[in-house]
């Protein structure tokens, strides 16, 4: 079998279709996620683990594929044809090998992704904080975060280091100077590597993902200290996010991690990804900014009393999910009954809808 014309076409596919994902597994046809919905592509018929094994040793080197082998999974990136960008995950599942892939699109503007201006305005007005965007795995939080920074890169001059598993967005040099480390090949943890980021003149830092609390505390201790530090988390709100950050650390920890957070923290952006009517995803978000009020709760361990300061701060730009979900709606962007489904307060967002 040609195993080089089969992962083409499928990725072709893929791109053609403007599907996000790709997922191969053992005895089932190739299949693809297109508009949050799955389809088989009945035409290639059902993988045997041969194919799915060769598909993936042309995507990674024979270094990869040894770690793969012995630790069963493996992120990894892969650039087709020297255009598309795709992020991988290849794992074993029932004892064979299976291969989960998402198309990496274009860097986008925060237009384009139907995102609030008010987060770019926000983090381009300071030299140092914490901002976070969360949401849950597919929601779209690298892709934000590379705005962000083609932003930067289009309109400052900064010196960013990023550190990610894997690399996912590739941005040239521009009016940044913009270092890329991927763990695996020039990093071996996020935390090593965010330590010896202080020490290589940043202004920014993006983390692709906070895992540890080793992470977490080099972070929030980097943005105090004259770094802009952009990161994400999966949580699903604002409030969980605070929680859950201040929740990784032991009792007698928690009250200084607690301070540090209230004053360093810029906001936080927590997104979610619907169907569109016309085709594709598109999102919805919350957006806490980080106001004196909002850092005298964190400090007083109020994080719950959070979704109210949203619902009440829309004159300085705050947007509750629910007020975003009803704008969807009323743009015609997606329909009543799946805006519905992501609801926090069904009866504040039919309020919202008028």
């Amino acid at each position: 079998m040609d195993y080089t014309s089969l992962l083409d076409s499928l990725i072709i596919t893929l791109v053609k279709e403007n599907a996000s994902d790709l997922h191969l597994l053992y005895g089932v046809e190739p299949t693809i996620r297109l508009s949050g919905e799955l389809i088989k592509v009945t035409a290639v018929g059902k993988l045997n683990e041969d194919t799915i094994v060769n598909m993936l040793k042309l995507m990674i080197n024979d270094r990869l594929y040894e770690r793969f082998e012995n630790e069963t999974q493996l992120d990894f990136s892969y650039t087709h044809r020297g255009e598309y960008r795709l992020r991988g995950s290849a794992y074993k599942q029932s004892g064979t090998v299976a291969i989960s892939m998402r198309l990496i699109p274009k860097v986008r503007t925060f237009e384009e992704l139907n995102l609030p201006n008010k987060v770019l305005d926000m983090i381009g007005a300071v030299k140092q904080g914490f901002f976070l965007v969360t949401g849950p795995v597919g929601s779209g939080k690298s892709t934000t975060l590379a705005s962000i920074i083609s932003n930067m890169n289009r309109n400052e001059k900064k010196n960013i280091i990023t550190v990610e598993d894997p690399v996912e967005y590739i941005h040239e040099q521009g009016q940044c100077l913009i270092s890329q480390r991927e763990l695996g090949f020039d990093a071996n943890s996020f935390s090593s590597a965010l330590l010896a980021a202080l020490r290589q003149d940043p202004d920014v830092i993006m983390i692709g993902e906070m895992r540890d609390i080793d992470t977490i505390s080099t972070a929030v201790t980097a943005a105090e200290t004259s770094h802009l530090v952009l990161s994400t988390l999966h949580t699903n709100s604002a409030a969980q996010t605070i929680d859950r950050i201040i929740d990784v650390f032991p009792g007698d920890k928690q009250n200084q991690i607690r301070l540090q957070l209230a004053s360093c923290l810029l906001g936080i952006l927590s997104q979610r990804l619907l169907p569109r009517v016309s085709g594709g995803m598109i999102p919805a978000y919350e957006l806490l900014i980080v106001t004196p009020a909002v850092q005298n709760l964190i400090r007083e361990n109020r994080a719950f009393e959070i979704d109210l300061m949203i619902d009440t701060g829309t004159d300085v730009g705050m947007i509750s999910l629910d007020r975003s979900l009803a704008e969807l709606v009323r743009s015609g962007e997606v329909p009543l009954d799946v805006a519905a489904k992501y609801a926090k307060n069904i009866t504040l967002f039919e309020r919202y809808i008028g």
